[in-house]
């Protein structure tokens, strides 16, 4: 049974995991949206959750025996987000996509935060009765 709770709450765990990693890199884009030479930088994170679930997911890549392990949103790898419009400065953050893109994760973290408490929800009614 408390196996069967841990592989239900993993899911959710790795999900949110994945989203609060996101929502930082985006905000990052936001925040450097005026640096000159800033390059925007997001995951797919269909590709990372599935990494995530599937375990598959290695930490970060060590060239040296020496190199620490890493923790948190493993498995991620960020890339460069191509710019629709060029600037002068050689900034790649639009803004518009950019908080496009945030709103539209957050929405997605804060419904992934409600099927969770959904979930507690009923199984805290099954154990009460």
């Amino acid at each position: 049974m408390i196996s069967r709770l841990d592989e239900e709450f993993s899911f959710y765990q790795k999900a949110l995991n994945l989203r609060s990693a996101r929502q930082q890199i985006l905000a990052s884009n936001i925040v450097n949206a005026d640096t000159p030479n800033y390059k925007a930088r997001d995951f797919d994170f269909a590709a990372a959750m599935q990494n995530a679930v599937s375990k598959t997911a290695s930490s970060l890549e060590t060239t040296d025996s020496r190199h620490m392990q890493g923790g948190g949103a493993s498995g991620v790898k960020l890339q460069y987000s191509m710019p629709y419009q060029s600037s002068l400065d050689g900034n790649t953050v639009e803004m518009d996509v950019e908080r496009n893109k945030y709103m539209e994760n957050s929405v997605h973290y804060e419904a992934d935060l409600t099927v969770l408490t959904s979930r507690i929800k009923i199984m805290l009614s099954a154990i009460t009765g």
